[in-house]
């Protein structure tokens, strides 16, 4: 059965519970004040859409577009459930995220991201996407333990 991607909201209990188990995941992975996962409050911003990826009436992943400006959006919690990695969901939902941020007329996506060797599937589907390391945006900082990823869509 292939993947649907549509965007959600926070009141599908699914949604609610991958959201919650994204944060959880976070922040126990990270150092520190290094975690920048948003939780439920944060996800619940009229800034925000919010996607999740489906196989029936299964919800495999989230994933969701802040509206930074006018030209400019961050991708934020992304999160695939542990037993759907490398179904294709994560390519799905990013996909899905580019092509929104395209149709509204965004020039730029970012996205935070940790660093090391657990974060390089991630950062190999960013890069095949033509992500490439830029400097920090908002309130980021680039650490040994988290970077910055940027896509220039006007140049597409």
């Amino acid at each position: 059965m292939a993947l649907e991607v549509r965007e959600v909201t926070l009141d599908d209990p699914q949604v609610r519970a991958l959201a919650l188990d994204h944060v959880q995941q976070m922040r126990a992975g990270s150092p520190p004040g290094q975690a920048f996962a948003l939780d439920l409050t944060g996800l619940d911003d009229p800034a925000i859409t919010l996607f999740g990826a489906w196989r029936g009436g299964e919800l495999l992943g989230i994933g969701a577009l802040k509206q930074l400006d006018a030209g400019q959006a961050e991708i934020k919690s992304m999160r695939t459930r542990a037993d759907a990695l490398r179904q294709g969901v994560a390519r799905a939902l990013l996909d899905a995220i580019i092509a929104q941020a395209k149709e509204v007329g965004l020039n730029r996506l970012s996205l935070e991201t940790g660093s090391g060797p657990s974060f390089e599937p991630a950062l190999a589907l960013y890069r095949a996407r033509g992500f490439r390391h830029g400097d920090a945006f908002s309130d980021y900082e680039n650490t040994e333990f988290n970077q910055c990823l940027h896509l220039d869509l006007a140049a597409d």
